[in-house]
């Protein structure tokens, strides 16, 4: 269409949303007019709250609040914008927000901002029934005749005329069903004083067409949000709701370092991030949620930003190596780190020491070692061979005898002195200096809580360096992860951490509400034989017992004689996609050669492609291409795995090969790849493709 037509189109609609909104907001003041209990100022401002209700919003007026003789709440507004407690005010003098504090006229006005804060955390007890989670639930400070719009904590302040384009300019969270189940709960639980409802009444009043000119009403602020809403393109949607026993796992005071584990697609990460919101609205230091990948932040950042707005300049989003570097950077402790420069220390290491050691006879490929000294000696901080020769290779199921371990160690050494050598650090180095510095200054916790997400990615001193952050605080704490996505060598439990989860501190979400029995069930297929270990210490079958809610995803399996057949099958299909579908699509993939072979292929066929290392949670038009570890924490309508059997020498089902076939390190190398193939699956929500070569 030409530039002309979509202003045109623009044009038209603007005019049909005036033209609806003048209507309505005729019918709504003469409907506040009858409002007799009402004050001038409410009535005023429920006129402008009233045109919400013909966009699918319930207003409720004057409500008693539980608990009290005769304390009130002004109003509470129920919408696709979530649920609003709303104090409106009359005063004489303008108010004043500065740092935190209220004030009007000179004189400080803290106390109303405080009964505010009480209500609305009643009506978040009131809702947490229904498994709405907190960050839905926001408080309003509405001044009649007042043109504002200010942050007051987690308060939103706005004037009289600001109140209707903020709200209708609100993230779309609740259905319509949603939004009458919230407002019929509430008005059980806030009764109305008598004669002072607000009817609920269609407004279908004559269509006056004279220019208003009482000045009560923004016409131009409520038509530009209106027509913004009518025209935004469809986005990714927040999980506003929750299962209700995941709402109070949001809520909850712990008493110390607490864990959330579960299988795939129990919204783990979804508690996590509503969980750091939580805190940030209620406590006064920072937040810090972490996580091991490097894309996964930015993302977590966009949704936060997303669901609650107010309080996300209060939480960091960082991975754990960018924010250990940072915080050495401001303590002036120097860090060194050059990836390249270290690989070739160990390359040489492994050269004159390594190639032709014991260590051969086991496994002649330099990987498993390099592995092997950066998840078991320096990821568990190891500085003694006697320490290293007698701790459990978690995660490691190669036998290694007292000699093979000390062809390893000799080889440590080697690369740790060729690394000294070119004055560089590995990541591994980053993450010790970090904790040293931290221990040393533990007086000063630069956060009041950190949540890390992906836990069981981390290594033993990543864990430590977090946990020494916050120590055993009340709240400190929160490790979120499963030891069935784990995607890295190498392994600890919470015990070698020294952090003690007691009682009800741990818990274990059991609910799917992601994949389909049909996408699950194959997914669980891949790791059905690949018993695990968790962070807890207990052991765990690859097939564990998950109840599902979702029902409609599908399994789509192609096999195609050449490479090149099957990829034109998965053009076709990516093709055929409806509009808007490659916006919710990804392709993911074992290896990076293997993105690089899709990331042409895609390109050449004029089909848009975004890198998940380049996602950051905001929507994009484009099919997201990653590795199966990027993927970690997301989740797609449409997921696509070309080739996805590849990988597996066996097929997905290799984990029965027996030992006398596979040498042992060749069988933890397959059961970390059906790891990481089990997490790409589970990350699909509507269809699961999987494409395969005939071999």
């Amino acid at each position: 269409m030409a530039a002309g037509g979509s202003a045109s189109r623009r044009a038209q609609e603007a005019r049909r949303q005036e033209r609806l909104l003048r209507e309505q907001w005729h019918a709504a003041r003469r409907q506040a007019r009858r409002w007799e209990a009402a004050s001038e100022g409410e009535r005023l401002v429920a006129a402008q709250l009233l045109v919400l209700t013909e966009r699918g919003w319930r207003l409720l007026v004057d409500r008693r609040w539980p608990g009290t003789r005769a304390a009130n709440v002004d109003m509470l507004l129920v919408g696709p914008g979530g649920v609003f407690v709303i104090d409106v005010k009359n005063w004489r003098s303008a108010p004043e927000v500065s740092d935190g504090k209220l004030r009007a006229g000179g004189e400080p006005r803290d106390e109303h901002a405080a009964k505010l804060l009480a209500v609305t955390k009643a009506a978040e007890g009131a809702v947490a029934s229904l498994g709405l989670s907190p960050v839905a639930v926001r408080p309003l400070m509405v001044f009649a005749g007042r043109r504002v719009d200010a942050d007051l904590g987690r308060i939103r302040v706005l004037g009289e005329h600001e109140v209707g384009p903020a709200l209708l300019s609100e993230r779309r969270r609740l259905r319509a069903e949603s939004v009458r189940a919230i407002a019929d709960h509430l008005e059980r639980v806030f009764p109305d004083y008598e004669g002072s409802a607000v009817t609920q009444q269609a407004l279908t009043p004559e269509q006056p067409r004279h220019v208003m000119s009482d000045g009560l009403f923004d016409l131009d602020g409520l038509r530009d949000a209106a027509l913004a809403e009518a025209l935004r393109t469809p986005i990714e949607q927040w999980m506003t709701f929750l299962h209700p026993d995941q709402v109070a796992l949001v809520r909850r005071n712990w008493s110390g370092p607490a864990r959330i584990s579960g299988p795939a697609g129990t919204g783990k990460t979804v508690v996590g991030l509503h969980r750091a919101a939580h805190l940030a609205r209620r406590t006064g230091g920072r937040i810090l949620y972490v996580t091991f990948a490097n894309n996964l932040p930015r993302v977590q950042g966009t949704f936060l930003r997303a669901m609650s707005p107010e309080v996300a300049d209060r939480v960091d989003f960082r991975s754990l190596h960018s924010w250990a570097q940072e915080f050495l950077h401001e303590r002036g402790v120097p860090v060194r780190l050059h990836g390249d420069k270290a690989e070739t220390a160990f390359s040489l290491a492994w050269k004159h020491i390594g190639r032709d050691s014991r260590l051969a006879e086991i496994d002649p490929a330099p990987g498993y070692w390099h592995e092997e000294i950066d998840h078991v000696i320096k990821g568990r901080g190891i500085t003694t061979f006697e320490q290293y020769a007698t701790v459990p290779r978690r995660r490691r199921r190669t036998s290694l005898r007292r000699s093979h371990r000390q062809a390893v160690w000799e080889l440590y050494e080697a690369y740790e002195s060729l690394r000294v050598e070119r004055g560089v650090h590995d990541f591994n180095d980053v993450l010790s200096l970090a904790l040293a510095e931290a221990a040393r200054h533990t007086d000063q916790p630069p956060y009041g809580a950190v949540i890390v997400d992906e836990v069981q990615d981390l290594t033993l001193v990543g864990v430590r360096l977090l946990h020494t952050l916050v120590g055993d605080a009340p709240n400190g704490l929160l490790l979120v992860g499963d030891g069935q996505q784990a995607v890295y060598p190498g392994g600890f439990r919470l015990a070698d951490a020294g952090i003690d989860i007691r009682g009800d501190r741990g818990q274990v979400l059991r609910i799917n509400y992601r994949n389909s029995k049909q996408i699950l069930d194959a997914a669980l297929t891949v790791v059905a034989d690949d018993a695990f270990e968790d962070i807890d210490g207990l052991r765990t079958p690859g097939r564990r017992d998950i109840d599902l809610t979702y029902h409609d995803g599908e399994v789509v399996r192609v096999t195609r004689p050449t490479v090149d057949a099957h990829d034109q099958v998965l053009l076709d299909t990516l093709r055929g996609l409806p509009p808007g579908g490659r916006a919710d699509a990804a392709v993911l993939c074992p290896s990076m050669r293997a993105i690089g072979h899709y990331q042409r292929l895609l390109t050449q066929a004029d089909i848009p492609v975004c890198l998940l290392e380049h996602y950051d949670g905001r929507p994009v038009d484009a099919v997201k291409l990653g590795t199966y570890r990027r993927a970690k924490g997301l989740e797609f309508k449409h997921v696509y795995l070309p080739q996805y059997d590849a990988a597996l020498p066996n097929g997905p089902s290799a984990g029965g090969s027996s030992a006398a076939e596979v040498p042992e390190t060749a069988r933890e190398r397959e059961e970390l790849l059906r790891s990481q193939l089990f997490v790409a699956m589970t990350r699909a929500r509507d269809v699961l493709w999987l494409g395969s070569v005939a071999r």
